[in-house]
């Protein structure tokens, strides 16, 4: 049957030439300029017509030379034909004009179908690209490609070359995955005890954490058909294109089962519908509408397992979520300090280290950092020692990548006199304050050098990673944050605007404190919805658990005396460290920036110091 359709194309087309050419005649007749008859008449007695046509009540004339009329030149024209009108055709033989008889039925046909036609042409135009774009959509037409080519299938001789050797921690995530994999090595050792492969596995973790990476060593462990798409590229110009391409993803994935469908940043299609979230594109909830039905449709025998990545859990569709679609989920979090060092190992493989590079201390150092984090700083640690024309990537190399993520690059702009000594103020006061805190992280470095948005910085590194801080260590931390204010005042007597992030930090903390962490006496233990940002401000969320009125002014009450209680303990920690903070004052003003090291040489400092 398709290859009769272009025969049926040609032929419809080619009758509709004909009909236009054989009502040409009607429809320049239409066209042509009326005269009165006294006037045709009068050309027919001077021998100017040289034929026509004659109707019952119309004749059209052809003039043997142009005419003028109301300054218009014509060579053809029509008339009407008065009743019973004998002596015309006596005068038109007299005049030897050329006569032939048209009859009625056939003008009226030609003015008939003269109207028709357009909408005959319009409707033919209409079926013939309704018929085409279903060709088209379907398989094997040129825009097939909105359905098809978009996934990337991995068989087992061109899967990508990584495994799970190549994941460094995850230690928990990969134990998970490594299940599936087996179950799809070998079903019949797990359904022996009645185990069934989950259908679906959702990895859940902040950006960069290896979602990604870690569904390519499934690719590379499971040696089964694996399909790999994002989910954006489901949503498409046209409406209902992504549920088709679903619906073909799905079918080509049972077709091979064993298999594996990985859909990337599933929260582009898998919102929650009816929330506002996203919009209410209809494409992306047909597109979500036909994934959930894909997905329940899988045959309890049928081995294909969804693998899904996100980092916003929080907006997908309940739907989506619940067991029979995705039964289970992988939490891949930001690595350990142990995690943090085989990561390292794996993206330093191959690179020429110096005898100076402790992997150890560079994971330490990178305490929050994900797996994208770490690939980036020994990235920019190779372009610096590349600069610097070193043969090998130095630790001095690793320092300075790290100031640049963290910090940003120096910045151009010069301090004066005046505002070095209270920028160099600042910043000894947070340092001061933590180097004698006994639950303070140690200081690794002071600087008062301008990098990024900050006119200088106290780095503190944590010795160990840390997943609970207690309310002393709170306190502390406070402290550490006021000590720059406080120092400030303390050496001159006001303060700056330096201190802006500290404040904003410091308040966010401290009304956590008290409406998240039941850390005051007079709200004890409860949680309130509060707007930690600026709680002063009274912007708490509206939502059913907000806090009332009355409890939001005890919250800031409460708040502001942790911070004014903060103030007093750095204040105190300055003036009983009086010499060790002038002192080290006095060496960033010469040096600029003070390491590690160097804390630990100035004089003042004791040896319980918390110098890392």
């Amino acid at each position: 049957m398709g290859s009769n359709r272009p025969v049926r194309l040609l032929f419809l087309l080619g009758a509709l030439l004909v009909i236009t050419l054989w009502m040409q005649r009607g429809l320049m007749s239409a066209a042509l300029p009326a005269v009165d008859y006294s006037m045709a008449l009068s050309w027919v007695e001077q021998g100017q017509v040289a034929r026509v046509d004659l109707s019952e009540h119309n004749l059209q004339g052809w003039l043997k030379k142009p005419q003028t009329i109301d300054g218009k030149s014509i060579e053809q024209f029509r008339t009407g034909i008065p009743t019973g009108d004998a002596e015309l055709l006596k005068l038109l033989r007299e005049k030897a004009v050329g006569v032939r008889v048209v009859s009625e039925e056939e003008t009226g046909l030609s003015k008939i179908l003269g109207s028709l036609l357009p909408w005959v042409l319009i409707i033919g135009f209409w079926y013939f690209l309704s018929r085409q774009t279903q060709r088209m959509m379907g398989a094997g037409g040129p825009l097939s490609g909105l359905l098809k080519g978009r996934t990337r299938k991995f068989e087992k001789n061109n899967q990508p070359a990584v495994t799970f050797d190549d994941v460094a921690g995850l230690k928990s995530a990969k134990q998970d995955l490594m299940e599936i994999v087996d179950f799809l090595k070998e079903p019949a050792r797990f359904r022996r005890l009645g185990g069934k492969v989950p259908r679906g596995v959702l990895l859940v973790g902040p950006p960069g954490t290896g979602k990604t990476l870690l569904a390519r060593a499934v690719a590379g462990e499971s040696g089964v058909p694996f399909y790999s798409i994002s989910a954006s590229e489901f949503i498409e110009l046209f409406v209902g294109v992504g549920a088709a391409r679903v619906r073909e993803l799905f079918d080509e994935a049972k077709k091979n089962a064993p298999a594996i469908v990985f859909i990337d940043e599933i929260d582009a299609v898998g919102r929650s519908r009816g929330t506002g979230l996203g919009g209410g594109h209809d494409e992306r909830e047909q597109t979500l509408n036909q994934l959930l039905s894909e997905m329940d449709g899988f045959n309890r025998n049928d081995l294909t397992v969804v693998l899904a990545a996100t980092n916003r859990p929080d907006v997908l569709d309940p739907a989506l979520l619940r067991p029979g679609r995705f039964d289970r989920r992988v939490m891949v979090d930001r690595p350990e300090i142990a995690a943090r060092k085989a990561i390292l190992g794996v993206h330093t493989k191959g690179k020429p280290l110096a005898a100076d590079v402790d992997l150890g201390t560079i994971a330490g150092n990178t305490a929050g950092f994900s797996g994208a984090d770490i690939a980036n700083l020994v990235n920019e640690a190779a372009l610096t020692a590349t600069r610097r024309g070193a043969e090998a990537l130095a630790a001095r190399d690793f320092s300075e990548a790290l100031d640049k993520i963290v910090l940003g690059d120096p910045r151009d702009a010069k301090l004066d006199q005046d505002e070095k000594k209270r920028v160099a103020a600042h910043e000894s006061g947070h340092a001061i304050v933590a180097l004698f805190s006994p639950d303070a992280e140690p200081v690794h470095r002071v600087s008062i050098i301008p990098r990024g948005m900050a006119l200088g910085v106290t780095q503190q590194t944590p010795i160990a990673d840390r997943h609970l801080m207690t309310e002393p260590q709170l306190r502390t931390r406070l402290a550490v944050l006021m000590g720059g204010y406080a120092a400030e005042r303390k050496l001159f007597g006001d303060v700056s605007n330096g201190a802006e992030n500290d404040l904003k930090e410091a308040t966010e903390i401290a009304s956590r404190m008290v409406a998240h962490w039941g850390m005051s006496k007079k709200l004890g233990p409860a949680y309130y919805e509060h707007h930690a940002e600026h709680p002063f401000l009274g912007q708490h969320i509206a939502t059913e658990s907000a806090a009332s009125d009355a409890t939001t002014q005890t919250i800031e009450s409460e708040a502001r005396t942790l911070l004014n209680r903060a103030v007093a303990d750095a204040t105190g920690k300055l003036e009983e460290h009086r010499d060790a903070l002038d002192r080290l004052i006095a060496t960033l003003l010469t040096h600029e920036t003070v390491e590690r090291d160097e804390l630990r040489g100035l004089p003042g400092l004791s040896d319980s110091a918390r110098v890392h």
